[in-house]
């Protein structure tokens, strides 16, 4: 049996997965909870908050780990972790991924960005962070994030054998996936493998710094009067670059034929389009970009495309805000036109 290196008040240790999505954080939490319950006597549960379950909405998972003679009764979720698994860089504009981490705990992000970018844009002052590019491993690999940010965790949680999850992976691929038993192996010993780490000092005053839950922005002490929604619930207003998974289309202008069969397939109205006149002075809409603010990385466009004027392309960062064409909605009174 594993002995658990730390534990809280309730004889918990606790993960928490900050995902998007399509991603696979669930599946990595069940596989995480299943490796430690039999291949190593713990007591564990696993349990996933995913709102309105699509692709490109924020995901958390859950793990608890105790030892065989404590019950869990608790099946709240977990604010206060020992680990912090974030499986993409977009989920920062959304959600606080590192809320409740504790002084002494570990940040497992998936990024290239070094040491100090992580810390900034988590806003961290102290603490480990943990850095490996399971977005490249998984695409070099042809297989998902989840299983090389599993081999990046089973680094940190050192109490636990790898060999166990390895057996776990060929248990969930072999019947239905076999052919993606090997990929995933070779995924998950990667993450295990190119993990880096780095930890920045711990003032002695945050060691016992008591936790404050994060309130939502808007209640009912702090909602507009009357109930008014001032975000409205539609793309064209929000910005959706925060729901994309790791993937953009590239549009390569030289061989479009402005068909607009990527329009016609896009749900976002992503596309930005400006009349002018074809050879014979005719008038005619030409394609002049993407608005990659309202774009959430699903690809049916490059699928659409009849030419190769749209490839698939691994997200960049800054790539979007430097290749983004605005779209010009007119505004008329009481909303959009």
């Amino acid at each position: 049996m594993s002995i658990l290196p730390k534990k809280n008040e309730l004889g918990f240790f606790e993960i928490r997965l900050e995902s998007i999505g399509g991603l696979g954080a669930n599946l990595a939490g069940k596989m995480l909870a299943e490796a430690g319950v039999i291949g190593h006597g713990l007591n564990g549960s696993n349990f996933s908050s995913y709102g309105s379950e699509k692709k490109g909405s924020p995901v958390k998972s859950f793990v608890r780990y105790c030892d065989p003679d404590v019950e869990i009764r608790d099946h709240s979720p977990i604010e206060e972790p020992h680990v912090i698994g974030v499986f993409h860089e977009a989920l920062y504009k959304m959600v606080d991924v590192v809320s409740g981490l504790k002084a002494d705990g570990v940040v497992l992000v998936n990024t290239e960005s070094d040491f100090e970018t992580i810390k900034q844009d988590l806003g961290l002052e102290y603490g480990t962070v943990a850095q490996v590019d399971a977005l490249k491993i998984a695409n070099e690999e042809k297989t998902k994030v989840n299983t090389a940010m599993l081999g990046a965790l089973y680094r940190i949680l050192d109490f636990l054998d790898a060999e166990h999850m390895r057996g776990v992976i060929r248990t969930t691929f072999e019947k239905k996936y076999p052919h993606l038993v090997e990929p995933n192996l070779r995924t998950f010993d990667r993450g295990y493998n190119e993990v880096q780490f780095k930890t920045f000092d711990v003032p002695a005053e945050a060691v016992n710094k008591s936790f404050t839950r994060p309130q939502p922005r808007l209640g009912y002490e702090t909602q507009e009067i009357g109930g008014i929604i001032s975000a409205q619930a539609n793309s064209i207003e929000k910005d959706l670059s925060g729901s994309r998974t790791g993937y953009l289309p590239e549009y390569r202008a030289d061989s479009c034929i402005h068909c607009a069969q990527c329009d016609t397939v896009c749900p976002d109205y992503c596309f930005v389009w400006e009349q002018g006149e074809d050879k014979k002075g005719r008038p005619q809409m030409f394609l002049k970009g993407i608005d990659y603010q309202y774009c959430k990385g699903c690809l049916k466009c490059v699928d659409a495309c009849p030419t190769d004027a749209l490839a698939d392309m691994v997200e960049e960062k800054g790539y979007a805000d430097e290749h983004r064409v605005k779209h010009n909605f007119p505004l008329v009174s009481g909303g959009m036109k």
